[in-house]
């Protein structure tokens, strides 16, 4: 005999992206970790902006066929962009020692 799971009688209420990413601590070393490498590659070659999609912080921002901006006071430091690139075209270092980013739950 199965046991179904006890539904709670109450609404959860989730924390929003935006809420929890608040919780996040940024120490900024006043230069950029991040960049991109050719700016050309990003204007002429790069279609599906992987480093734009893949941000969960929404660190990288792009118009159309434009070389990404990058607000790198956001950023997780999860290093996904780098990864994502097809073009390994992502200049992402940790950020000086002492500073970037920290958690305020683990």
């Amino acid at each position: 005999m199965s046991v179904s799971p006890r539904i709670p009688d109450t609404d959860i209420q989730n924390d929003s992206m935006e809420d929890r990413l608040y919780t996040v601590k940024y120490d900024d070393p006043g230069d950029s970790h991040l960049d991109v490498k050719v700016p050309s590659i990003c204007a002429d070659s790069c279609e599906t902006a992987d480093c734009v999609s893949i941000c969960p912080a929404d660190v990288w921002r792009r118009d159309d066929g434009e070389v990404p901006t990058i607000a790198y006071e956001n950023c997780l430091e999860c290093s996904s962009c780098r990864f994502a690139c097809t073009y390994d075209n992502v200049v992402w270092e940790y950020p000086t020692t002492g500073s970037g980013v920290s958690y305020k739950h683990g």
